[in-house]
């Protein structure tokens, strides 16, 4: 398999996005957040590169601004909006110049791609696992190390970044670009960008194995799903951030309802359901009988609709597997009686069950 680090964590993530992305190749809208992000990268590799003389920290922002203004009108966002991230973009940037002039440094590469094979031991299988260096930096004392550039909100611990299985595939990445190098002279650091903050980690033979048995396994993972053709939804906070919400089964009668309200079928007794099902579940017990007749209308309209998540006016409902051990007493008793082992008596079965949410949702 050819993959890479962002699509392994992509289906740890939700398995259900990585098959919208990886395997039906459905192309996926992208976040302010995303966009951003991406303009800041090529502001800083323009930051880092001579054409003969390095550019200025003005002409730095200029070029983020002319980028930023190229993309801004895809966005829909509003001028507070818009400004808002222009105006965060400009103060990233200038406190990186000022703290980061490029001349200080003696940058290798800078958004370079690489690769790395993995063998799987088990059946000599070999996948072949990419990735892209934001920079790689030496120092005078031939260090060497790969900068990634993160804009995110929150600086995570040291314990944390130490155990990160990205830094551990850049280390491979690095010694498979150049084998030369000694393992113990590589630096892995992660600058986040907002923070001002640069953290630095090493990596050691058991972090490298680790990161090879991750790899290994989520693969299989993913070829037993498509075996299966299993890939269900886990919805999450990332859930903000998705650009197929308007196809997920968690989220997809959100948009129904507002934009193709005449789509659905029976959209109106589902309002009705719905608000009657949070009305009956903050009442006593003896309203259990009406609940569970709600529950088959609205079960019946998720199968029909095939969605796992309807929304009403005033929250939402989600369908959830929950699986149970089912013991056969009888064979457990001859079983323990005669061998002591209960294992193999044990089977599972699936029930559907709905987890009500009175929490406005923003489409």
């Amino acid at each position: 398999m050819r993959t890479s680090y962002s699509a392994l964590q992509t289906f740890k993530n939700c398995p259900l996005k990585y098959k919208y992305r990886q395997i039906d190749k459905l192309r996926e809208a992208k976040s302010p957040e995303t966009i951003f992000g991406s303009i800041i990268h090529a502001s800083l590799k323009f930051m880092f590169e001579r054409n003969p003389l390095y550019p200025t920290e003005n002409e730095v922002i200029d070029f983020f601004n002319k980028l930023w203004d190229e993309s801004k009108n895809n966005l829909n966002l509003f001028k507070e909006q818009e400004e808002m991230y222009r105006k965060d973009g400009i103060n990233i940037l200038a406190k990186f110049y000022k703290k980061n002039p490029p001349w200080n440094f003696n940058v290798l590469n800078l958004e370079s791609y690489f690769e790395v094979e993995i063998e799987d031991p088990k059946n000599k299988e070999k996948h072949i696992l990419t990735g892209k260096f934001d920079r790689i930096d030496k120092d005078n004392e031939d260090n060497y190390e790969i900068i990634d550039y993160k804009t995110d909100k929150k600086m995570p611990p040291q314990k944390q970044i130490d155990e990160n299985f990205q830094m551990s595939i850049y280390h491979l990445g690095l010694i498979k670009q150049w084998p030369h190098l000694d393992p113990k002279r590589i630096k892995l650091s992660l600058y986040f960008l907002k923070h001002g903050e640069k953290i630095t980690t090493k990596r050691d033979e058991r972090q490298l194995e680790e990161i090879k048995n991750f790899v290994l396994k989520t693969i299989s993972e993913i070829d037993e799903r498509i075996k299966n053709n299993s890939f269900e939804p886990r919805p999450s906070q990332l859930c903000d951030y998705c650009g197929y919400r308007q196809i997920c089964p968690m989220w997809r009668h959100l948009y129904e309802k507002k934009y193709a309200k005449e789509k659905i079928k029976n959209q109106e007794e589902l309002d009705k359901a719905v608000k009657e099902y949070f009305d009956l579940k903050s009442k006593n017990e003896e309203n259990n009988k009406r609940i569970d007749e709600l529950k088959l209308i609205i079960l019946a309209f998720m199968e029909e609709q095939g969605v796992n998540r309807v929304f009403g006016d005033i929250g939402y409902i989600t369908k959830k597997l929950s699986e149970r051990n089912i013991y056969d007493m009888k064979k457990i008793k001859e079983i323990l009686e005669e061998i002591g082992r209960w294992d193999e008596v044990v089977r599972k079965k699936q029930y559907t069950i709905l987890t009500a949410s009175k929490k406005k949702v923003k489409e």
